[in-house]
């Protein structure tokens, strides 16, 4: 079989999702305090992500997580606040939020609950993009729990019909045109089309209508399959429209499914296809549906309301089990490559070594995700807490903070500006490697056992990581003709360099090695530019 049979549609093919421009800076619920979280806790987070200076870092957005919901939609089928917890009203959380300068997340799943059994997205996408741009959220997290694969089985088609008033048109399975695998059978003199599952298949009927309008499609198919089945309907080689076949009682022979669909007056093509061949392709097309929701939501409620657009950062939260990285710029602006962080040493080095490979499918605009940090959760020492926030730095990762941020006010309400913590993570040298304009992750140089050294293109020079991995301290060194040697970093030879390491402050100059001594678990960062 050839590729172009076993692959009728490229769902791949498509544009970066956009948006944004550099990897979203912010702090999230979860890390710190899970499903313990409430009106007043969170407002207090929102003053002292102002008053300990993270805001004017550049941490901008406040993300809620998980059990922000009521277990119950209201009267119109829509989310509400958990009632003991929001009180007030999540669109009132998010006005005080603004009020304080920052921007609000919310938080759902791409399955019929969320991960704590509460009300999620999956088959509601367009209703729950709606609110969260109504009530004001500004970035979205949409996890995985509960999730349904789109099947990849497909009905046996009879016929198609188009309504619209007293107009009706039908075409029968022979009249259509077969593609790949598609064959035409027969069911006691009646002609079917199968062979549409797995992308491998595809059937087209030309119709001819009237009018322009929005018609009723309905496809007539074979009863018997145990199991459910899905297919999408395109009209003209527009947007698909999806469809969803429950499994069959076999009480009758037949069964009907049916949408709307838009034609344009004259001689119209409908094609029949189902282009989920894995789950790798289920998750990317689902994740992508929620994208285009939240951009229409985004558009109809600036419409509605005469303002303009108010854009909402989208964060895939799928933990990495279907390649995000493959499809995630096409869905939206950054996605997780892994599960669940914790504030473990181990885990945290194995989340790095995983992400740090993957720096090929980082973009512009859309970013891998290895979690949200942990700086100052757990019993990380100084140096993992340094090295941790350094490694995350220079990935291009969305720095995204999960720590108790209340820590860094003072009881007299004054920041904590000695805080060792809120040192690292307020950095500026370091988020501005993050923030370059370049908007291009690091690649490793070498790793091993004992360290790896990294290198990132900047806009106006380069950043080099050497990070020490082993339980002692050991010298470190790069030889910066290596980056000469690959085309990636964009590096010319030249007979002198600038060097600044970012946690020290340490300035000085090489004409090619850099050597240091770092601590255990530790890393320095230098700033590489021409002389």
């Amino acid at each position: 079989m050839s590729k172009k049979d076993k692959i009728m549609v490229d769902i791949y093919n498509a544009p970066v999702y956009g948006g944004i421009s550099k990897p979203p800076m912010g702090w999230s619920s979860w890390n710190c305090f899970k499903i313990n979280i409430d009106e007043k806790q969170l407002l207090d987070i929102g003053d002292a992500m102002v008053k300990s200076g993270l805001k004017d870092a550049g941490y901008g957005f406040l993300n809620i997580d998980d059990c922000w919901h009521s277990s119950q939609r209201d009267e119109k089928g829509e989310w509400q606040g958990d009632y003991q917890r929001f009180p007030s009203g999540i669109p009132y959380l998010i006005s005080a939020l603004n009020e304080k300068g920052l921007k609000v997340g919310l938080y759902s799943s791409n399955g019929t609950l969320t991960c704590e059994d509460l009300p999620a997205s999956l088959g509601r996408e367009k209703e729950d993009a709606y609110t969260l741009a109504k009530w004001g959220a500004e970035y979205f997290k949409y996890d995985f729990c509960h999730h349904r694969h789109i099947p990849i089985n497909t009905p046996h088609i009879v016929k198609i019909a188009l309504n619209l008033g007293e107009f009706e048109v039908m075409c029968k399975a022979e009249e259509g045109k077969l593609f790949g695998k598609a064959k035409l059978a027969y069911k006691k003199e009646v002609a079917y089309v199968k062979g549409l599952e797995k992308n491998r298949g595809m059937v087209s009927f030309t119709l001819e209508v009237p009018e322009d309008g929005e018609y009723a499609l309905t496809l007539t198919y074979l009863k018997g399959s145990p199991k459910d089945a899905f297919i999408m309907a395109r009209a003209n080689g527009g947007k698909p429209l999806w469809l969803n076949i429950p499994a069959c009682k076999i009480f009758n022979t037949y069964a009907r499914v049916q949408t709307r669909i838009c034609l344009k007056k004259g001689v119209n093509t409908i094609d029949l296809f189902n282009p989920v061949s894995c789950r790798h392709d289920s998750a990317m097309l689902q994740y992508r549906n929620m994208g285009e929701m939240l951009k229409e939501a985004v558009k109809r409620v600036a419409d509605e309301r005469g303002v303009p657009e108010k854009p909402i950062v989208y964060s895939i939260c799928e933990w990495g089990y279907n390649k995000p990285y493959r499809w995630g710029k096409t869905a939206g602006n950054l996605w997780r490559t892994t599960p669940d962080i914790r504030p473990w040493w181990p885990w945290i080095n194995i989340i790095y070594g995983h992400n740090v490979k993957l720096y090929k499918h980082s973009v512009k605009g859309g970013y891998n995700d290895p979690d949200m940090l942990e700086v100052g959760n757990g019993k990380l020492s100084y140096e993992e807490n340094k090295t941790h926030f350094s490694l995350w730095c220079m990935m291009n990762a969305p720095l995204v903070l999960g720590n108790d941020l209340r820590k860094f006010i003072k009881e007299d309400g004054s920041a904590d500006l000695d805080n060792p913590v809120l040192k690292i993570l307020t950095n500026k040298e370091m988020i501005a490697i993050n923030q370059d304009d370049l908007g291009v992750a690091c690649k490793p140089l070498s790793r091993s056992i004992f360290g790896d050294v990294l290198a990132k293109p900047l806009s106006d020079g380069h950043a080099v990581c050497l990070f020490n991995k082993s339980p002692f301290a050991r010298k470190m060194t790069i030889s910066l003709s290596t980056l000469a040697k690959d085309e990636y970093f964009a590096f010319d030879k030249k007979k002198g360099y600038k060097t600044r390491e970012i946690w020290s402050g340490i300035e000085g100059r090489t004409e090619d090695k850099i050597s240091i001594k770092i601590k255990a678990h530790g890393c320095a960062v230098f700033k590489v530019v021409e002389e």
